[in-house]
Parts: structure tokens; C-alpha cells; sequence
């Protein structure tokens, strides 16, 4: 799914017009990446939690010659999902 697709989902389900559906996710996705890049956890009840690590640096591999290298530390964006959207994706069919 893309934003423009979540824009038209918005769409169809409120009456915005394309515009305003797309402006509408835009801002909701902005919000959401301002909070993370200041640190702050992002809650949306009923589907999940996005939250800033901390990753520690670390030595790697590199794979094809076995030379060792050291990775850096760094901060990763992780999401974790509520119980409601794990128990709904684990009893849909494959």
C-alpha cells in the first residue's frame, strides 16, 4: 500500500476530496516522523508502537573475504504491533 493509496482510502471513507485526503496523510506521516527524529515514541492504539533504539556499536564481517569491520553505533526506528493487529494478522489465511 502506498500514500496514495492511504489517500484514497480516506478519500472514499470521509467524503475529503483527493486533495485534502492527501494532505491529511501527509500531515499525520509528517507528525509521525518529527516525533521519532526528536526521540519520541509514536502510539497508535489498536496497531502498534514505533520507538527510537539505540544500537550499539558492534564488529561485523564482511562476508566474502571474512575481513572483520567494525559498524558503528547508530539508531534504528523499530515497530512493535498492539495484540489486536497481531491476533487479526495470524488468523488470516495464507
Amino acid at each position: 500500500m502506498t500514500k496514495a493509496d492511504l489517500a484514497n482510502e480516506v478519500h472514499k471513507e470521509n467524503g475529503l476530496s483527493k486533495k485534502e485526503s492527501s494532505d491529511v496523510v501527509e500531515l499525520i506521516l509528517d507528525t509521525m516522523k518529527k516525533t521519532l527524529a526528536e526521540g519520541e515514541t509514536v502510539k497508535i492504539a489498536g496497531f502498534g508502537t514505533f520507538l527510537v533504539r539505540k544500537k550499539g556499536a558492534r564488529k561485523g564481517r564482511n562476508l566474502q573475504t571474512g575481513e572483520e569491520i567494525p559498524i558503528e553505533a547508530r539508531k534504528v526506528v523499530t515497530f512493535k504491533p498492539s495484540h489486536q493487529f497481531k491476533s487479526m494478522v495470524e488468523s488470516l489465511p495464507f
